[in-house]
């Protein structure tokens, strides 16, 4: 039997929420044992810094420059993801000597795969001396260098977590601030795409008329009627015609098409757009899912979950159904991703990021 490496996953991804740290212990293929995970929340004022990182990253060329704040934004964000893994060590008695490898996502600021760029801030080299722990970041960068869509890139977990299952075809959704499916089917075969907007569009609406994070339990779309003309316009967006395997950037969807709504007008006409979406995929399935397992935060939206049970002609559960937490499972997906990486195994196919060929990615650095 292959040896079990010991890995850390830390998962900002594009969501504001905060930082996601998990361990796993696998040897990056069959065998997987799922430790313990943690969550730190951004602040406020975080959270506003990122957004306007984002603004700064716009019109970026190079994955590697930093203009505006973006430098220091990335100094802070690594800090504050070395603090996360230095606590969660901490708190679960775990010793950091039996840490085999960090998984670092980093967080989107950009990503253009037609362009061959996607941009991660967060400091690798930074968080390898700050924790005293090896450190695989950039798994997506090989591939969008490939000419694949650098996403999604949990798949392979997905399909680690589905060999226990009963069932099959079997879809994992994930939604973050855009979502995304991963369907397995009876063999083990792969098929991957962004589905379209996640929670992005939903807690932008909430923040600008609430002021509070996001729309909680989806109190606010519920308490609305959805605005047909807006939702057509939102479904009649020229990503929905591109094939799969595609993906997106968190600000190729806008609020614009809610101009002139009211709070929960808009908040029902985007709980709409992000079921609708996440349907439309099965369109590409070679067989219909018997399952529908719902990770990430978008799960907690009990609004949004009966509507994908409305939509969906297959039982939806949150992640905690098949006893997994949906919380943690990209922090997890990322340190399986880190030992594979280590292991030169794909982590990328052609049919989850559109990669010509299966392909390993990842950049190591070790602490000094």
């Amino acid at each position: 039997m292959a040896k079990l490496l010991t890995a850390i996953g830390l998962m900002s991804g594009t969501s504001m929420d905060g930082i996601d740290v998990a361990l796993v212990r696998t040897d990056g293929s069959r065998a997987l044992e799922r430790g313990p995970a943690r969550s730190y929340p951004y602040d406020d004022d975080m959270r506003g810094r990122l957004k306007a990182a984002l603004a700064y990253a716009a019109d970026l060329e190079e994955r590697t420059a930093r203009p505006g704040t973006l430098a220091a934004v990335e100094k802070e964000l690594t800090e504050r993801h070395a603090a996360a893994v230095n606590d969660f060590l901490e708190a679960t008695g775990i010793d950091k000597s039996l840490v085999d490898v960090i998984g670092f996502h980093g967080h989107t600021v950009l990503h253009r795969p037609e362009a061959r760029l996607t941009v991660q801030i967060g400091d690798a080299a930074l968080l390898a001396r700050l924790t005293g722990c090896q450190v695989v970041s950039d798994l997506r960068a090989a591939d969008v260098a490939a000419g694949g869509q650098g996403a999604p890139l949990a798949p392979v977990y997905h399909r680690a977590l589905a060999i226990r299952l009963p069932q099959r075809p079997v879809v994992f959704v994930n939604i973050g601030g855009v979502a995304n499916v991963t369907w397995i089917g009876s063999n083990g075969e792969l098929l991957a795409f962004d589905t379209g907007p996640g929670n992005a569009l939903m807690d932008d609406w909430a923040a600008r008329h609430t002021g509070r994070a996001c729309d909680e339990n989806g109190a606010l779309a519920r308490s609305g009627v959805a605005d047909e003309a807006a939702l057509r316009r939102y479904l009649a967006h020229p990503y929905f015609a591109e094939p799969v395997p595609r993906s997106l950037d968190r600000g190729d969807f806008t609020l614009e098409p809610l101009k002139g709504l009211d709070a929960a007008t808009g908040a029902a006409t985007l709980a709409r757009v992000t079921a609708g979406a996440i349907a439309r995929a099965r369109a590409w399935f070679k067989a219909p899912a018997t399952l529908w397992v719902v990770c990430g935060g978008g799960r907690r939206n009990r609004f949004l979950m009966e509507l994908l049970a409305w939509h969906l002609d297959a039982p939806v559960v949150p992640a905690e159904a098949i006893g997994i937490d949906g919380d943690s499972l990209e922090a997890e997906a990322w340190g399986y991703l880190a030992v594979r990486s280590l292991k030169r195994q794909p982590i990328t196919f052609p049919t989850t990021t559109g990669v010509p060929k299966p392909l390993t990615g990842g950049v190591r650095h070790k602490p000094k």
